[in-house]
């Protein structure tokens, strides 16, 4: 079995170089469109007396002769102890004997892989000439969906809001290092934008319907467990929606509010980002319709990034070979 560490996967897929994940995340998407793949909903453990929950999500491809499973944590309030709020592996099985091959940090190629979904919806999603970007949070995963958008999208201007102008700060420096600018602005300004995404862990919407411009698309990415949503369920009744997976969406995503409460139902969903990628229902359709993608994150996006940084690393020569039995 390969050992890779955080800092090894960063050194095979550096955020300078996340146009790669891009790929293989719309790859994904393709396959999980045709039906290519097998990938159960993920399940969950809550850890209530810690305000946190384990999630473990397998899947497999036959493409790839791989099988991969994550197991990640959420903990919101692990920055209090110096930790992060998010921490995962992915363990990859060869498919034809189901013995395990790799074991790796799973926390950096999360980050990656779910800012490269935000891209590839936006690729498919937002209008042709979109030119600005509106980020709700400057929170880690902030620094990915900029990224990803940048690298896939030709952006004049990205403008930030956070709680904490010092998050902005430190987003700033790091998107400087790989030639990317952003600018703090108000929340309304930010929700205005043509590209709007939310980055945060809200319980109660922050983004207000009258805010939300004709032609925007939004890449709802922060709602990933029961009763956290961001937007206020009238920007839904206006949209398109479209989810990675309705049964996730529908569980722990942005709608998943809204969806028990009645005020959306699954013959609202237009349908899947995997169909739209592979051809079996149309993306955006005019300039003024607004797009949301309800983003939850696929088993298969670790499944199909963890493989290409497994290949990368056997080639060259990166990690650690144990004898686990």
């Amino acid at each position: 079995m390969l050992i890779l560490t955080q800092e090894e996967v960063k050194q095979l897929i550096p955020l300078s170089q996340i146009d790669k994940v891009v790929r293989q995340i719309e790859l994904a998407f393709l396959k999980y469109g045709k039906g290519e793949v097998d990938m159960p909903p993920k399940t969950y453990l809550y850890f209530k007396k810690n305000n946190g929950d384990l999630r473990v999500m397998p899947s497999f491809s036959e493409e790839l002769k791989m099988a991969g499973t994550k197991i990640v944590n959420v903990h919101p309030d692990n920055p209090q102890n110096n930790l992060p709020t998010v921490g995962a592996v992915i363990v990859l099985n060869d498919a034809e004997t189901g013995s395990p091959i790799a074991l790796m940090d799973g926390t950096y190629i999360t980050g990656m892989r779910t800012g490269a979904a935000g891209a590839v919806a936006a690729k498919y999603l937002a209008k042709k000439y979109a030119r600005t970007m509106g980020v709700v949070g400057a929170g880690q995963q902030a620094l990915f969906q900029i990224a990803a958008t940048a690298h896939t999208i030709k952006l004049q201007e990205i403008l930030v809001y956070d709680v904490n102008e010092k998050n902005i700060e430190k987003l700033s420096a790091e998107l400087k290092k790989i030639g990317i600018e952003i600018k703090s602005a108000e929340l309304e300004e930010v929700c205005k934008q043509d590209i709007v995404t939310t980055t945060t862990p809200s319980r109660q919407p922050i983004v207000k319907n009258e805010w939300v411009v004709p032609g925007a698309h939004i890449n709802a990415v922060g709602a990933d467990a029961e009763s956290k949503e961001e937007l206020e369920p009238e920007i839904l009744k206006r949209a398109k929606i479209v989810v990675d997976d309705w049964t996730q969406a529908s569980h722990s995503g942005e709608i998943n509010v809204p969806v028990t409460k009645g005020i959306i139902k699954k013959e609202d969903i237009y349908g899947s980002l995997g169909e739209i990628v592979a051809g079996l229902k149309v993306g955006r359709e005019n300039d003024n319709e607004i797009t949301v993608f309800d983003s939850t994150g696929l088993a298969l996006q670790d499944l199909f990034t963890a493989s290409m940084v497994y290949r990368e690393a056997v080639e060259k020569g990166i990690g650690q070979e144990i004898k686990i039995f």
